[in-house]
């Protein structure tokens, strides 16, 4: 999926789509997202050395976990309800293209638990236990 079909499933718009692609093959959402340089995160954080926040690599995990997600009606939104055992193990900078992989560890009803890690060139940057709550939209 690109990004114009990734919007149809996510809620975010720039600057806060931080996905630029995604799939869903045998249960294992896959997705990347190539640090351009210019992202507003990055403005101000570390001047000299721009490097990826960490919580904005928390945000590209839960976004790349989008399509293990069942939505059902159009007005329900995904809401993160927990971030567990998130390691950060590399930076991530500018021209880096981080690869994204999720999987479904469990759900129980509107609950889905989610492990997730990202790596640059095969590399591990970030990895954690995601959970995510679905709810109505106003």
């Amino acid at each position: 999926m690109n990004k114009e079909e990734l919007k149809k499933i996510l809620p975010h718009r720039e600057p806060m789509l931080l996905i630029d692609e995604a799939e869903l093959v045998d249960g294992v959402s896959t997705a990347k997202y190539t640090v351009r340089g210019d992202e507003f995160f990055l403005q101000g954080h570390f001047p000299e050395y721009p490097v990826v926040p960490g919580v904005i690599l928390c945000e590209m995990m839960g976004q790349a976990s989008c399509l293990l997600v069942e939505r059902g009606e159009e007005k329900m939104l995904t809401f993160y309800a927990g971030l567990n055992n998130v390691r950060f193990k590399n930076k991530v900078l500018p021209g880096d293209t981080i690869d994204f992989k999720s999987e479904l560890i469990k759900k129980k009803g509107p609950v889905y638990m989610v492990k997730s890690a990202g790596y640059v060139n095969d590399v591990l940057c970030v990895s954690g236990d995601l959970t995510f709550v679905i709810a109505k939209g106003e």
